[in-house]
């Protein structure tokens, strides 16, 4: 079996189960496993990452079950709220998605 072949299994049998990391959360209509990763998040900021610093949130879902990507500043709707992207990135079938809650004044 290949390296990416592992990961993709990894990805699908450890890190989207749904009794050990992943949940299920509706977006933009459609119910998937998305992992919430918000310390993984507070880290990013620490590093002062200037495009996620305003960021609430942190998502990792399967790409191929995720919207067409988005680029920063559109929105998306996560369990009837609308967030904004901040970051959007794929790396092997995983998407990794930063957003900031859509506040109005």
């Amino acid at each position: 079996m290949s390296l990416r072949d592992t990961i993709a299994l990894d990805n699908e049998n450890v890190f989207f189960e749904l009794e050990d990391f992943a949940e299920k959360h509706t977006v933009e209509g459609v119910e998937i496993s998305i992992v919430i990763d918000n310390d993984h998040l507070e880290k990013l900021q620490a590093g002062q990452n200037l495009g996620i610093a305003e960021s609430d949130l942190l998502i990792f879902g399967r790409t191929a079950e995720l919207p067409k990507k988005k680029t920063p500043g559109s929105l998306i709707n996560i369990d009837g709220r609308e967030y904004i992207v901040d970051y959007w990135s794929d790396n092997k079938g995983v998407s990794q998605i930063t957003l900031r809650q859509n506040r109005t004044v």
